[in-house]
C-alpha cells in the first residue's frame, strides 16, 4: 500500500498529545484563504511512500514517543483523501501500540457507501480527530474555503455519535470569523457534541505567504493581521477555554 507523502515531521508538539511523528499528505479539495501549506493542494504529487517505508522509519522514533505519551499523527493536505491509506498504516501503528490521530478538514466527507464503510474501518485504528472547523457559517465557509461545511458539521456529529474523541480547532481570523455571533454559534455547535475532549482558537498568521508566493499564487488575506490578544481572549471566553 502506497500513498502521497508531501512531508514528514519526527518531532511535532502541537499536533495530538505528547511528541509526534507527523506526516503530511499531499491532495487537499478546500482552497483556503489562510492555508499555510499551499503546496500540498494538487492531488496526487509528492513522494509516493509505501507503509513499510513509513513504519520502519517510524520504529526508530518509538521509545520517545512512547516516553512522551505521543505518536503518530496524519495530517495534509487531507489525509482523508487517501483513506485506505491511513487505515493499513494505522493498523500497523496499533501493531507497534502506538497512539493514531488524523488532522482533518473534512473536505472530503461523502456519504457514499465505500467511504462510510472505509471510515467504519478506519475509526477502529484511530484514537483522535483534530477537526478543524474554518467557519460556523455555510456562506462564509464557501467563501473563505470555496466549498460548504454542511458534510464537514455532519462528520463531527458522526464523530460524536461514534464516541470517537476530537479536538476541535478554529483559526481566528480578525474580520472573517473573529464576529462575537459566529463564535457563539460555534459554541452552540460543540455543546451538541458529547465526544469534544479539547477546544483550540489558532490565531491567523501569515508565516505561509512566502509559499504562496513561490507558487505564483495571489495571497487574498494579504491585508489581514493576527488577532490581538484581547480578541483571542474574547474568543476563549465564548467558547469556554480555560487559560
Amino acid at each position: 500500500m502506497k500513498g502521497y507523502v508531501h512531508s514528514v515531521e519526527t518531532s511535532g508538539m502541537v499536533d495530538g498529545p505528547g511528541i509526534r511523528y507527523v506526516i503530511f499528505t499531499q491532495g487537499c479539495l478546500l482552497r483556503c484563504q489562510f492555508c499555510h501549506n499551499p503546496d500540498t493542494w494538487e492531488q496526487k504529487k509528492g513522494k509516493t511512500t509505501s507503509v513499510d517505508e513509513l513504519i520502519a522509519d517510524i520504529e526508530t522514533y518509538i521509545p520517545y514517543l512512547k516516553r512522551s505519551n505521543g505518536g503518530v499523527t496524519v495530517s495534509g493536505g487531507e489525509p482523508l483523501l487517501q483513506i485506505d491509506f491511513l487505515i493499513e498504516l494505522f493498523k500497523r501503528c496499533k501493531q507497534l501500540g502506538l497512539h493514531t490521530t488524523i488532522d482533518t478538514s473534512a473536505g472530503c466527507v461523502s456519504k457514499t457507501t465505500d467511504f462510510l464503510n472505509s471510515l467504519e474501518e478506519l475509526v477502529k485504528y484511530t484514537d483522535l480527530f483534530l477537526l478543524d472547523i474554518k467557519h460556523i457559517d455555510n456562506e462564509k465557509h464557501k467563501e473563505l474555503t470555496t466549498v460548504p461545511n454542511n458534510h464537514i458539521l455532519e462528520f463531527a456529529k458522526l464523530l460524536s455519535e461514534k464516541q470517537i474523541p476530537i479536538w476541535l480547532r478554529h483559526v481566528l481570523i480578525p474580520g472573517i470569523n473573529d464576529q462575537d455571533e459566529h463564535i457563539q454559534s460555534l459554541a452552540s455547535f460543540i455543546n451538541t457534541l458529547n465526544n469534544v475532549e479539547k477546544v483550540e482558537v489558532l490565531p491567523y498568521h501569515q508565516l505561509g505567504v512566502y509559499k504562496w508566493e513561490e507558487l505564483g499564487i495571489p495571497y487574498p488575506l494579504a491585508d489581514v493581521n493576527p488577532p490581538d490578544k484581547e480578541t483571542i481572549e474574547k474568543a476563549h471566553r465564548i467558547l469556554g477555554i480555560k487559560e
